[in-house]
């Protein structure tokens, strides 16, 4: 079998590739009757913010045509319940268990990082500058080069580990976004997350969402992400983590032969919750049958 094996910075090496998106996933432990959790390279648990949210009222999800708008709005109990009841449950596995971490300022991204650090089985952290449905935060630094820069660099002193920043795609220069994030200290870069959209429901003339706007995700936005992780891995020297409409091994194969290390797993787990482990050996069935020995042969191929 090929050497499945990566390394998202200079101390976290995954055992494959494969990981989990944040916010569809929960804390992994709801996924543990489908899925060895052990044999994914890591999982990536709900966006975790400095107190407790109550998300944005329903309704908040909506099918689309190949793909869903959400607009949960970083629903979670705060990082200190996840310290104090979420952690335990995690820190036995022996994959990396990444937290995804969100703030509506600077600062409260800081106290989150101070509260994880002392932790010592989260091996790295995704910073969420990029989530299109919360009014505070999140995309607002996301946008632009000088305030992915400004979280990029505040985090970077408070987290000890691996620091992943995951980045909006709704900007018209993403590649410049990550020179950014990287010469602050970023160790990786994942991407997309989900396109801003909306939806009417037309009898009853209203948005569907109680929102208005969401974030798009699924197979619709797939193209425009392989194209997103295709411009950043030319652009930058750290490793790239894709995703966006993962739902099958071909379609993990695509971010990787693109540049993407690693990539993420997000829509297919709710139509699917053992798609991460059928994409898994779908990508080592790949590797075998064409004769590849070591996943790099592949990886930034285009």
């Amino acid at each position: 079998m090929a050497d499945l094996q990566v390394r998202l910075s200079d101390t976290l090496t995954l055992a494959n590739p494969v990981l989990t998106a944040s916010g569809t996933f929960g804390y992994g432990t709801e996924f543990q009757d489908f899925v060895d959790l052990n044999r994914l390279g890591g999982f990536i648990v709900k966006g975790t913010t400095l107190n407790h949210r109550e998300g944005n009222p329903y309704p908040r999800m909506a099918e689309t045509p190949s793909g869903m708008l959400n607009a949960v709005g970083l629903q979670n109990k705060g990082v200190q319940y996840f310290i104090d009841h979420i952690y335990p449950t995690l820190r036995n596995y022996n994959s990396a268990v990444i937290v995804n971490v969100s703030g509506a300022s600077i600062d409260d991204y800081v106290k989150v990082c101070e509260l994880l650090a002392p932790l010592e089985n989260i091996p790295a952290i995704e910073v969420n500058i990029s989530c299109p449905n919360v009014k505070q935060g999140g995309m607002a630094f996301g946008t632009t080069c000088d305030g992915a820069a400004a979280v990029t660099r505040a985090v970077r002193a408070a987290w000890p580990r691996t620091l992943i920043v995951k980045l909006s795609p709704n900007v018209t220069d993403i590649a410049s976004i990550a020179q950014a994030v990287e010469a602050e200290g970023a160790d990786s870069v994942s991407l997309t997350n989900t396109f801003l959209g909306m939806a009417i429901d037309v009898e009853r003339r209203r948005p569907v969402l109680s929102t208005i706007t969401g974030g798009l995700s699924g197979p619709c936005i797939r193209p425009i992400a392989v194209r997103m992780v295709w411009q950043v891995a030319k652009a930058v020297k750290i490793p790239v983590i894709g995703l966006g409409g993962i739902m099958n091994s071909r379609d993990a194969l695509e971010f990787l032969m693109a540049g993407a290390t690693a990539i993420q797993v997000g829509t297919a787990n709710f139509i699917d919750p053992a798609a991460t482990i059928k994409i898994l050996d779908g990508i080592e069935e790949f590797c075998d049958r064409q004769g590849v020995k070591d996943i790099h042969e592949i990886i930034g191929i285009i």
